[in-house]
């Protein structure tokens, strides 16, 4: 194509090129996605839909690594799935309404089949920066044996998303405590904690669902609620809660719906701050709107605190050798500690852009609908906060967007070919 030879000539003029060491440089049609996670399948499939060609880098060995290695082995989509289904292609109908961890992946390496997408595996993006000269993105990625490869393409989409990396927060006398520390991404099941008490950091669904899975396995768990949160019945008036709240908006403004999802909420469940789960200000969905905070969709976690299974308490101040001291004073033993402190973007490590990107989270810096388009062809999928339902609108936009660049290249590369 024109422009990649363009590329190429204007490297071979680039006196900085000659004194550089030169890792291995390929030419990339189309646009170039990193991550192959459900963002990622979501664009590509998208782009091929339209006749554009991509290619995905990803530093695992699998599609949705994530979901695949990272995740515990009772997980279940919290929400029902026809919310999470990607673009073009729904889940099978026998699918449970809520499909299991080995569902979605099942899911996912078919949707990968069904579009012929094939990522390149073990490549770690290390570097993505726009060159201003030549107009194009260098995106330089480190494989297994830690050979580099330099990807030179017209558009990059980042699809990293917002749970690249685990958030690990540090406690003093961390390295003081005997017991295992360990972070969800790397918990499977409770029955290796059997008899043990193990303290749960973190109160979303993750926190939550991991304390009902160390029950279930005869451990004796209990949980920091460090903030306020809205915990909602999975299920309300014989549907789902979400669900019904996308049904609600429809009709009625958010503050009407949250009042209504907090009677139905109170009727259901009691008063949560009972148990030491007071709820935030504002509503469950102006709070997931303004602020991206997902309320916890409770399975069956909250009777396991109201009958004392589970025990709550507040932020930790300190560990020692075998407890932790708590921000009111209360000191327990403690044999392990799991952290479901969440991931966080790792965009701001290798992408050399900060226009598009915040430096401080690593997500977009214009909201939700508006922060999936940069400058100079860059596009971001998956981080709406928002969910897949989120990814699938994002990966649609760019798919629109880049689909009438993509044609007018193909036709300035035959004119370039006929002078």
């Amino acid at each position: 194509m024109a422009y990649m030879k363009e590329v190429e000539g204007k490297r071979v003029h680039d006196p900085l090129h000659e004194k550089m060491a030169k890792p291995r440089c390929k030419l990339v049609r189309g646009p170039v996605i990193v991550g192959a996670g459900p963002s990622g399948l979501a664009a590509a499939a998208c782009l091929k839909q339209r006749d554009v060609p991509s290619l995905i880098l990803e530093r695992a060995d699998c599609i949705a690594s994530t979901w695949q290695h990272r995740a515990y082995d009772r997980l279940r989509l919290h929400l029902p799935k026809q919310f999470c289904e990607l673009p073009l292609m729904k889940f099978p109908k026998n699918f449970p309404t809520y499909p299991t961890k080995e569902d979605f992946v099942s899911y996912l390496q078919d949707y990968a089949n069904h579009f012929d997408i094939q990522p390149v595996f073990n490549k770690t993006v290390v570097s993505a920066e726009f060159d201003q000269i030549c107009g194009f993105w260098r995106v330089t990625t480190t494989g297994s044996e830690k050979e580099e490869t330099e990807y030179v393409c017209q558009w990059l989409i980042v699809a990293t998303g917002e749970n690249a990396e685990e958030v690990v927060p540090q406690f003093e006398g961390m390295n003081q405590f005997d017991g295992t520390i360990a972070h969800t991404s790397v918990y499977k099941s409770g029955e290796k904690y059997s008899g043990k008490s193990v303290l749960v950091v973190g109160c979303g669904n993750s926190g939550m669902e991991v304390c009902l899975d160390l029950c279930g396995n005869n451990a004796r768990p209990s949980l920091v609620v460090r903030d306020s949160v809205h915990v909602l019945p999975q299920q309300m008036l014989g549907t789902s809660t979400f669900g019904l709240s996308m049904w609600l908006l429809n009709w009625l403004p958010t503050r009407l719906v949250d009042h209504f999802l907090l009677l139905m909420s109170r009727l259901m469940l009691g008063d949560t701050a009972r148990f030491g789960l007071n709820r935030p200000q504002i509503g469950p969905l102006e709070l997931k709107s303004k602020s991206g905070k997902t309320p916890v969709l409770d399975v069956g976690t909250l009777a396991k605190i109201r009958t004392g299974n589970i025990k709550v308490y507040k932020a930790v101040k300190r560990l020692t050798r075998h407890a932790v001291e708590f921000v009111d004073g209360k000191v327990e033993n403690f044999d392990a500690i799991i952290l479901a402190t969440g991931y966080k973007s790792n965009v701001p490590s290798w992408l050399k852009e900060s226009d598009m990107f915040s430096n401080k989270d690593g997500l977009p810096r214009k909201p939700f609908p508006s922060g999936w388009k940069g400058e100079g062809g860059l596009y971001s999928v998956g981080f709406t906060k928002r969910g897949l339902l989120g990814t699938s609108l994002d990966a649609r936009k760019i798919a629109e967007d880049i689909e009438p660049l993509w044609k007018r290249s193909l036709i300035d590369s035959k004119k370039y070919r006929t002078c």
